[in-house]
């Protein structure tokens, strides 16, 4: 049964009607046309689906649309601020810490959520944090690179 949801993303309300098990995923990318959270797995096990849940790093792709009412809900289409990229979708570009791209939304999303936790976390403690995020490509000291770099250009 359908059933209509007020929803906050990115600090704008929007309004879907669906039922209350689709996964959030679905809506953000085929209702909102939000195209930062990707579909990997759909098991909540790859991470390119993370999105912030209340500043959570949590998996759309296994999170029901029922589940999220008065939450605000953050992706990555949502971290530039008044036309400025954020500081860590800045570092992976400037030092390259993609490299097919499928996975840099889990984990930008993954590390915001570290980064507003911990100010400057060391290599292991990113590393740790990322370790739900699946990347294929190799790029993953890039990524850790990345993530610091963003996290001192955010300290300042």
């Amino acid at each position: 049964m359908s059933k209509t949801f007020v929803l906050d993303v990115n600090g704008r309300q929007s309004s879907v009607t669906c039922g209350e098990d689709t996964p959030l995923l679905y809506v953000l990318r085929n209702d909102l046309e939000l195209n930062g959270p990707k579909f990997g797995c759909g098991l909540g096990q790859c991470g390119a689906c993370t999105i912030l849940l209340d500043g959570q790093a949590a998996r759309s792709c296994i999170t029901p649309i029922g589940t999220v009412d008065g939450q605000k809900i953050v992706t990555l289409d949502g971290l530039s601020a008044d036309g400025h990229q954020h500081p860590l979708q800045t570092a992976f570009i400037s030092l390259e810490a993609a490299q097919c791209g499928y996975c840099t939304n889990g984990m930008i999303m993954t590390a915001k959520a570290l980064l507003d936790r911990e100010k400057l976390p060391s290599a292991d403690a990113i590393k740790e944090e990322l370790s739900g995020n699946l990347c294929r490509c190799g790029v993953h000291n890039r990524i850790v690179d990345a993530i610091q770099h963003a996290a001192k250009e955010m300290a300042r």
